[in-house]
């Protein structure tokens, strides 16, 4: 099974917990045994999976990300969104889960995120079933 979660981001740079939406195609698909593959299909966005009980921890990966990769540096792309580009390459593109009972097989504090880095936009989030 095959399934689109559209996504508006708001931010230049946001972490967007998709996990119940994810979970939502799961029991909408009946498979009680199999994998989930989630993936990104854009250069400057990306997936991971991290905690969601505490959201200073998303803040906390933008923000030493930028640290890291500024938004404003010495990059040749003519965009200006070179560091999304590098952000998106590193954290990567798609992510795959283990259905078990009907629910994903995250850990206790675990989530999906949806990694913003050149927002705000209208994304997708492609999701493939398998069982």
């Amino acid at each position: 099974m095959f399934v689109t979660i559209n996504i508006s981001t708001k931010s230049p740079e946001e972490f967007i917990d998709i996990t119940s939406l994810v979970e939502g195609k799961v029991r909408a698909s009946g498979v009680k045994e199999g994998l989930i593959t989630v993936f990104i299909p854009h250069t400057t966005a990306s997936v991971t999976i991290n905690e969601n009980a505490d959201p200073s921890v998303a803040k906390d990966i933008i923000s030493n990300l930028d640290k890291v990769i500024p938004p404003r540096g010495n990059y040749s792309h003519m965009e200006g969104n070179s560091h999304a580009h590098i952000k998106s390459s590193l954290i990567g593109s798609s992510r795959q889960i283990i259905i078990q009972n009907g629910r994903l097989k995250l850990g206790t504090w675990q989530g999906i995120y949806f990694c913003e880095f050149d927002g705000p936009r209208k994304r997708e989030v492609w999701v493939k079933i398998s069982d």
